[in-house]
């Protein structure tokens, strides 16, 4: 059959495993507060997200049902940093190396890596309570944008998006009605946030004005199947979007256009929950698989071009 799309078809690019979590660390036959209420009392050992780079090349992340901060070395080594009350599910790095979580209960937390102590970084809005923190990313200014999910959806479209500035706390909500924002990422001018609506399987693309307003709020691209949605997010040089399609067991990468020239595959697991670039270069694709607690590698080829925009921390 002749070629009819009107852009060239994505590459199709297998994950390796990089690294997965050793049996010691696994929570087996434990059960959990997260698991009763999302997986129907399914017993499950870990679920991974929000993956990040320190300057040092480790890739950090969370266990959510377990309110664990682990870290993988280089090597892929991986320790237990920490664990405390709490959901975790986003992970950030701010430059001067304190370590920035959003906590489905708790709200914006912060881990010293050093000592492993967290402690409450920001709670609420003037008192008024988060429906479930999600993910976060960091601007060039050091102004931090989070998603405030909670249990919002088609049903239930308030779900909301902020920018806190850490230290001079200021906080602003930038957009309050959609039905399950998750992941995000400014594009490479930060004229525009990358926002994964999970639960209406889209991206959507929210214009950032002069004023730090969003104003003209559209769909950048729409996804259709799985049992999940858009996840995480991540970011090319050369502006593209990377999705990770979770319950597809996909990661696409798209350029600064929305078009599709690249589909990452898991080998193990539907769970590609989130991303980010590392290795050298940052030619490498690192993505937490939840479902079967590992760390996945996708490497692009050479004619592609794809590496990550650098980030705030400078990783």
């Amino acid at each position: 059959m002749p070629h009819t799309y009107p852009f060239p078809e994505p590459v199709i690019i297998d994950a390796q495993i990089f690294t997965e979590l050793p049996a010691d660390l696994r929570r087996t036959g434990v059960s959990s507060y997260w698991a009763e209420r999302n997986r129907r009392g399914q017993t499950v050992d870990s679920f991974l997200e929000g993956p990040s780079f320190d300057l040092e090349g480790n890739l950090w992340f969370v266990d959510i049902p377990f309110g664990r901060i682990l870290c993988s070395d280089p090597s892929g080594k991986v320790r237990q940093v920490a664990e405390y009350e709490g959901q975790p599910n986003g992970l950030k790095i701010h430059r001067d190396g304190r370590i920035f979580i959003a906590d489905f209960q708790n709200g914006i937390m912060q881990l010293d890596p050093k000592t492993g102590v967290i402690s409450h970084a920001l709670r609420d809005c003037d008192t008024e309570g988060f429906k479930g923190c999600n993910d976060l990313h960091f601007g060039r200014d050091g102004a931090l944008y989070f998603t405030d999910q909670g249990q919002t959806g088609l049903q239930d479209p308030t779900g909301r998006v902020y920018r806190w500035q850490p230290d001079s706390g200021a906080l602003a909500c930038l957009i309050d009605k959609v039905p399950s924002p998750n992941g995000l990422v400014l594009d490479v001018n930060e004229h525009v946030l990358y926002l994964a609506v999970t639960r209406a399987n889209a991206i959507w693309r929210l214009p950032l004005s002069t004023s730090g307003r969003v104003n003209k709020a559209g769909l950048f691209i729409q996804f259709s199947g799985g049992r999940a949605g858009p996840d995480g997010l991540a970011l090319t040089a050369q502006n593209g979007v990377v999705v990770c399609q979770t319950g597809m067991g996909l990661v696409w990468v798209h350029d600064a256009l929305g078009r599709p020239i690249a589909v990452v595959r898991s080998p193990r697991g539907l769970g590609t929950t989130n991303c980010a670039f590392g290795g050298p270069d940052g030619r490498s694709l690192f993505i937490t698989e939840s479902d079967s607690g590992s760390i996945l590698r996708a490497e692009f080829p050479e004619e592609l071009g794809i590496f990550g925009a650098p980030m705030y921390s400078g990783a």
